[in-house]
């Protein structure tokens, strides 16, 4: 996922959305003590440490309250920012500034949290040659910008959703009876939809592991297994097992803490849900000033 995501149908929808929830039918208190005519420039601030992402969602928020309202951007995306550190400036009707300021703050500040904490993971695993990827586990809505804000901060993407990737779970192992059939099922699917869309296996034990690389040996091929709250040497067995036959994909509890340890096992990716499900927000300030 790259910029040019943000000229997706679905960015508008989601900005448009959000700020409609916010304004409703009006900015009731901007219009009654600001004056329509009155000029006035903001200057975005870094209030925290960070990786600044969403610069130009940003953007594109004010432009959507007022076509008139102008965005400087300081910095670029997935650059480092500190305290004080200026980001932008927004110029035009202070009014119309005022009715995009919240919103604008909150998509800046949540892609910029994403992205801050994805870059603390993947400089955790610096050196190992291992990439760090998201989840699916997203704020509804805000998939497209949670993702894009990963990328920015040095992630990788996992699958969008549920149909650019066929990802056979613990839930549909039971469903088809076992990790056999359940692979099977996938493989024949694709085969008679003539669809090409790679396939991941989540394995929960070195007996998941034997079963799904027996299935790829006998002509049942996937992509990707994914180990799912494996011990480390547990990993390294099953690592050694797939003899890189198929990417490696790591997952579950991973912290700041552990995540190297877990690079050092062999595997290619880690993915780790906190990047989107349990991030914390960049503190970043706007501060009106009137031109006259």
């Amino acid at each position: 996922m790259n910029s040019n995501t943000l000229h997706d149908s679905r960015v508008s929808r989601i900005i448009e959305q959000a700020l409609f929830e916010d304004i409703g039918l009006g900015d009731v208190t901007s219009d009654a003590a600001v004056p329509e005519e009155m000029l006035g420039e903001a200057v975005l601030l870094a209030k925290a440490t960070g990786i600044v992402a969403g610069l130009e969602v940003t953007a594109i928020v004010f432009r959507y309250v007022d076509e008139g309202l102008r965005m400087l951007s300081s910095v670029h995306d997935g650059d480092h920012v500190r305290p004080g550190d200026l980001i932008g400036t927004v110029n035009g009707s202070a009014k119309s500034i005022l009715k995009g300021e919240r919103v604008a703050l909150n998509f800046l500040q949540r892609m910029s949290g994403i992205a801050t904490l994805t870059r603390q993971f993947v400089d955790a695993v610096k050196g190992t040659g291992v990439r760090i990827t998201d989840t699916r586990k997203t704020v509804p809505g805000l998939r497209v910008l949670d993702k894009l804000a990963v990328t920015i901060g040095g992630g990788v993407n996992h699958r969008f959703g549920l149909d650019d990737m066929m990802m056979v779970k613990d839930n549909h192992i039971v469903a088809a009876g076992g990790i056999q059939p359940a692979i099977e099922r996938c493989f024949a699917y694709l085969q008679k939809k003539e669809l090409n869309i790679p396939i991941e296996v989540e394995t929960r034990s070195m007996d998941d592991v034997r079963k799904a690389m027996a299935c790829f040996e006998a002509g049942k091929f996937f992509n990707r297994i994914m180990l799912d709250n494996f011990q480390p040497d547990a990993m390294r067995e099953a690592v050694k097992l797939i003899a890189k036959r198929v990417e490696v994909e790591a997952s579950g509890e991973m912290t700041l803490q552990n995540v190297h340890t877990v690079a050092k096992t062999g595997v290619d990716l880690i993915s780790v849900g906190a990047l989107t499900h349990s991030v914390q927000a960049l503190d970043i300030s706007l501060e009106l000033t009137l031109r006259r």
